[in-house]
């Protein structure tokens, strides 16, 4: 069966439901006694790279918890929802917390692999850049300009840009605003990352593999079966990951890695449980 044909369904079993709570509940806390208090729960709970002094373990955990703002927290509890319902029906509670929590850290892991890899090139650029600019290379000013606008990497005071511009061969200026790097590389550090969205990419993963051929409203008018749906979502996301934009401050690359994790994961237990898998 490749279509989602319910017999005996729950609206909202129990992990679902408590799902919901915990995250609602997490909200809540986090728009009233968190900002009445200032306690920074993101510094606490929120993902950090490991090169961060930010970073605990157990945030590859919590994080999946807070969320940003209202339309973050309601696509994700939403699609949970609509998704997993289905997949909790379907295999039971237990195995479906396993399921969204191994989501969930698949998807941190590879954002955190990622960032780890961009935090490594921007540290290895920084110093290439240092190396030139003390030689007092003829090119070094406009690599250094370059390299901030490449990282859209704001300044304070844009008449220092305007300076160098004129005046290339001010290899002291310039090495002064290669100095500013150092706070915009703490900043890229310590930038957390919030939301369920791996954990729910992947269960919208496993709905795709088991479904494909259920139909799906798109702003609830137009049917397009999910396999469909599935992969044009995957697609968009693997494409902007890939581009990596400067100013996008989605995780991309969490969202493909959960779905990835999710696909692995139902991929392997309908090969060793097939009963379980329509």
């Amino acid at each position: 069966m490749n279509e989602f044909r319910p017999s005996r369904f729950e609206v909202l079993p129990v992990i679902i439901k408590n799902l919901l709570i915990i995250n609602v509940l997490v909200f809540i806390a986090q728009n009233t006694i968190v900002k009445q208090f200032h306690f920074p729960i993101d510094d606490y709970f929120a993902l950090h790279t490991w090169k961060s002094t930010l970073f605990q373990p157990w945030q590859l955990v919590t994080h999946m918890f807070l969320h940003g703002s209202l339309g973050h927290i309601f696509g994700n509890m939403f699609a949970l929802w609509m998704f997993g319902s289905v997949l909790e029906n379907l295999w039971g509670a237990k195995r479906f917390i396993i399921f969204y929590l191994v989501c969930g850290l698949g998807a941190a892991l590879l954002h955190l692999i990622i960032l780890n890899l961009e935090v490594a090139g921007l540290t290895n650029e920084y110093l290439h850049l240092v190396a030139l600019n003390s030689s007092n290379n003829s090119g070094a000013t406009d690599a250094i300009l370059e390299f901030f606008h490449k990282n859209d990497i704001i300044l304070n005071d844009q008449s220092i840009i305007t300076y160098l511009r004129n005046n290339p061969n001010d290899h002291a200026e310039a090495g002064r605003l290669l100095d500013v790097f150092s706070t915009y590389y703490k900043v890229k550090l310590d930038t957390p990352t919030i939301g369920a969205s791996g954990a729910v990419f992947g269960v919208l993963a496993a709905f795709v593999y088991l479904f494909p051929n259920t139909y799906l409203y798109l702003y609830f008018f137009f049917p397009v079966k999910a396999k469909w749906a599935g992969l044009a979502y995957f697609g968009y996301e693997l494409f902007f990951a890939v581009r990596n934009s400067a100013g996008d401050n989605v995780a991309r690359w969490a969202h493909v890695g959960g779905a990835i994790v999710g696909l692995l994961l139902v991929m392997t237990w309908n090969k060793t449980n097939r009963k379980t898998f329509y």
